[in-house]
């Protein structure tokens, strides 16, 4: 009887060791997984965030200013993104992944490259390059751009725009920011792999951009302020800008682009108990026109499903 207990236990021993050895195998296992996860958070993924319901209340939004046909034919490409708080953000798109040409609206890709080279120390920022900075945003110096794209390296833009701490533009899904060309009469240097745009942009991709720089995982405190000050106070009155007037005390940071019928914007917008930001794309005659009437028509739809689901 002693030698099959002794047998008996050294089998549950045995078992023990086993579950002892796979448990630790497991853990390893999720950790490494964990390793090679994506941090949603600090990479801004906001994919995860699409709310239906918003999603519903924009394509109504859109159907009642006559938009809708511009979306079904992928002319029109809107990103909504509400950030009422940390814990309170919501993605609505349409064609948000849709490469578009996006005129000027990628400056803020020099801008953003500006920004990473002088935190790396690769770059100072010098007052004629500051001033360059604020026209190339505020007013859209082409010129400006031109020259603040030659500092960073023109290569050297489209490298941080696609590292993997940036992502701001992959070739195997659908793109995102793209600065191939000059602001000037130059032919483009590299065209994007996607869509062959020399200056081109995904609404889903600004509009990450903007929520990233908003909640400080973009850049240092430093130059979050110093990006954020460029894109504050636009100086050109139009588009969202133009449809966004009429409400009092909005704080705006905004960029935009025109170049003949395409027409872009992207803001983001605080005030009267909001945060948002949206970005819109639109192949167009009548582009201005459209973005502004978009902006009208949403701020207060924002407002109202602001404070819990549409």
């Amino acid at each position: 009887t002693g030698c099959r207990s002794s047998a008996a236990s050294d089998v549950y021993k045995r078992q023990i060791m086993l579950r002892t050895l796979a448990a630790i195998l497991a853990i390893i296992c999720l950790t490494a997984l964990a390793e090679d996860a994506p941090d949603y958070h600090r990479k801004g993924d906001l994919e995860p965030l699409q709310e239906p319901a918003l999603r519903a209340t924009l394509r109504e939004a859109l159907c009642d200013l006559d938009l809708c046909g511009l979306v079904d034919e992928d002319q029109l490409a809107v990103a909504l993104v509400l950030m009422n708080d940390s814990d309170d953000v919501r993605l609505a798109m349409f064609n948000g992944h849709r490469m578009m040409y996006a005129a000027s609206l990628p400056k803020v890709a020099i801008l953003l490259g500006a920004m990473v080279a002088s935190q790396r120390g690769d770059l100072t920022i010098d007052d004629a390059l500051a001033d360059d900075i604020q026209q190339m945003i505020r007013v859209s110096c082409n010129p400006c751009a031109t020259r603040v794209l030659a500092r960073i390296g023109r290569e050297r833009l489209l490298d941080i725009l696609r590292e993997p701490e940036f992502d701001f533009y992959d070739e195997t899904r659908s793109g995102g920011l793209w600065v191939g060309k000059d602001y000037a009469a130059d032919d483009a240097y590299l065209r994007d792999p996607v869509a062959g745009l020399s200056h081109g942009a995904t609404a889903y991709q600004v509009a990450r951009l903007y929520y990233r720089l908003e909640t400080g995982n973009l850049l240092d405190e430093k130059h979050t302020a110093l990006m954020l000050s460029a894109l504050a106070d636009p100086a050109i009155e139009h588009k969202f800008v133009s449809g966004l007037a009429g409400y009092e005390d909005l704080s705006l940071w905004r960029k935009s682009g025109t170049w003949q019928d395409f027409h872009a914007d992207s803001v983001l917008v605080k005030g009267s108990g909001v945060t948002y930001i949206l970005v819109g794309l639109v192949n167009s005659p009548d582009g201005d026109a459209i973005l502004q009437s978009l902006a009208a028509r949403l701020h207060p739809t924002v407002q109202r499903v602001g404070d819990g689901p549409s």
